[in-house]
Formats: C-alpha cells, sequence, structure tokens
C-alpha cells in the first residue's frame, strides 16, 4: 500500500499522517532515552485495511447502523454495508475517502474532505481534521458541516489505537455499559459491569472481548505505561457520556474512542447523542492525548 505521508515533528514526539489513506494518522510516537516509542499503534506501511491504522476520524456517525438505514423526518435513507465481515455500515464514510492538505504550520496541519453521498449515502458534508502539537501532547480537532438541503442526524468520533502489555493500566470512569447479543448491536443496559470490565480505578487490559459503548464517562482516560515510566491521558473536554471501547484478547493494542453517540443511536428512543443539522449547520470533536512522566490516576 503506497501513499504520500506527511510529518509534525517536534523535540519530544513525531506524528505521521496519510491524507489520502482515509485522513489517518499512521504513527505517533514519543521521545524516551534518545529513542521514538510509540504512543499509537503504528501502521505496518503495506496493508491496505484501514483497521491497521494508528487512528482515523469517524464522520458524519460513529460505530454501527442497523436496519440497513434511518429514519428521519418521515423518510428512510438507507446506507449499505461498507466493511467486508461487517453485517452493518460502520463508522461513517470519511475513513474510506481521501482527504487533502489545507493548511500546514510547523506544530499544525489541517486536513479537509467534501463527501457527497459517498457509496450511496445520504449524507453532503465538508469535514476537517486539525492536528495541532502541543508541549505535551497531541491535540485533534474534528469538525464537520452539513451542506445538504435536508436536515439529518450526526455524529463524530476518533478511533485510536493503543500500545498494551501486561504492564499497562487504564482508568475511565463510567456508570454502565450497553451488553451485546449474538453480534456487536445493544440489547441490554447495565450498571454492574461483567468481570474485567470496570474501569473506575486503574486496572489491567487483559480479559475477554469488549467491543461496547460506556455511559456516564466522564471525558478523561488515563493509560498507565510503568514498564516506560510514562502516562498517556486522553481528554474529551466536551464529553457528552459515552466512549466505545474494543479490547481484543491476547493482542499489543487496545481502542478506546471518544465519540458523540452510543453505538445504533439512530434506532435507540430520541436518538442519544446525535445532533441534527440543517444546511451550514456544523459540530466539532476535540480530543487532546497528553503525555506525563509521573501517573496521574484522578
Amino acid at each position: 500500500m503506497k501513499t504520500d505521508i506527511i510529518t509534525l515533528e517536534s523535540e519530544t514526539q513525531r506524528l505521521h499522517l496519510a491524507p489520502e489513506f482515509g485522513g489517518s494518522v499512521t504513527a505517533w510516537d514519543w521521545k524516551l532515552a534518545d529513542a521514538w516509542s510509540p504512543l499509537f499503534r503504528p501502521w505496518d506501511g503495506a496493508s491496505g485495511d484501514r483497521y491497521t491504522l494508528s487512528c482515523f476520524p469517524l464522520v458524519p456517525w460513529s460505530n454501527r447502523i442497523t436496519g440497513g438505514g434511518f429514519e428521519h423526518d418521515g423518510k428512510f435513507y438507507p446506507i449499505r454495508p461498507n466493511r467486508e465481515g461487517e453485517a452493518y455500515p460502520i463508522h461513517g464514510d470519511g475513513w474510506l475517502q481521501a482527504w487533502r492538505l489545507a493548511e500546514r504550520a510547523d506544530n499544525r496541519i489541517k486536513l479537509a474532505i467534501e463527501s457527497n453521498c459517498f457509496d450511496g449515502n445520504p449524507y453532503h458534508y465538508r469535514a476537517t481534521q486539525t492536528f495541532l502539537l502541543l508541549p505535551d501532547g497531541l491535540q485533534i480537532d474534528l469538525t464537520v458541516t452539513h451542506l445538504g438541503q435536508n436536515t439529518l442526524p450526526y455524529g463524530l468520533g476518533l478511533h485510536p489505537y493503543f500500545m498494551r502489555n501486561a504492564h499497562t493500566r487504564l482508568m475511565a470512569k463510567a456508570e454502565g455499559v450497553w451488553l451485546s447479543g449474538d453480534d456487536p448491536i445493544p440489547v441490554e443496559y447495565v450498571t454492574r459491569f461483567p468481570e474485567t470490565w470496570d474501569y473506575n480505578t486503574p486496572s489491567p487490559l487483559e480479559g475477554p472481548m469488549i467491543d461496547n459503548c460506556f455511559n456516564g464517562w466522564n471525558g478523561k482516560a488515563v493509560i498507565s505505561y510503568p514498564d516506560r515510566a510514562l502516562t498517556l491521558t486522553m481528554v474529551m473536554p466536551d464529553c457528552n457520556g459515552y466512549s466505545l471501547m474494543y479490547r481484543p484478547p491476547d493482542l499489543d493494542y487496545f481502542c478506546f474512542e471518544p465519540i458523540t453517540q452510543p453505538i445504533d443511536a439512530f434506532h435507540m428512543a430520541n436518538q442519544p447523542g446525535l445532533a441534527i443539522l440543517g444546511h451550514g449547520d456544523s459540530m466539532a470533536l476535540r480530543t487532546k492525548f497528553l503525555v506525563s512522566a509521573a501517573a496521574d490516576q484522578t
């Protein structure tokens, strides 16, 4: 898989982006003892599977939609499955398209896309991602503006892949989680977490598969790497309570996704977390990834 990579670099961090490959991050590294150490799982540079990337945008919705689409204002809008092996359309369509470099500065890159009914989807929108190197980490701002004439429901998210091993600990406070049935679609909401699913206190990332949405998240996830003497804190300042965790067993990565709506919100009562946008209306998601030497578990 060949694609142009653009790089932002400072004394402490290095960010690689592939605009034409879904507007994605292909690596984000931190300098430790004069060597680069990955904070996001690095792309192998060969695979064309977006799920091998380091981070990609979720726009104009996150996660899965059932029912072949959704109804809005009395009209049904069909959406086709968009990934091999997936029964449902997933993660919007921005991650499947080429973005362009819109702006560049020493510590900042802005990517942009205009998508008009990609693959038959009803969405016509303009989206941007702004990547800003901070003194202590990385900030990603994802925005979307609706360009269609009829209102539509929108959601946003990011899909970062974090490194993990037996030493890694995660804390992400939440009130409950949606459990799934035979597929990843929610069937029950519980406030008593299954065994190894409670991350209200720092806990290891071992256990069976988690591919579920949590509710009541406070917008902060703390990932401790004692073997590297650093802590990575992800912060979503305008969090509305939703996060998604993907914890595959026996692999060296996991995902903790800042999102604006739960799985299949299009078919939930009152469509929680979705924003109804008219022509020219916008919504945004800001996420910070902050690096520190001392653990912060509050």
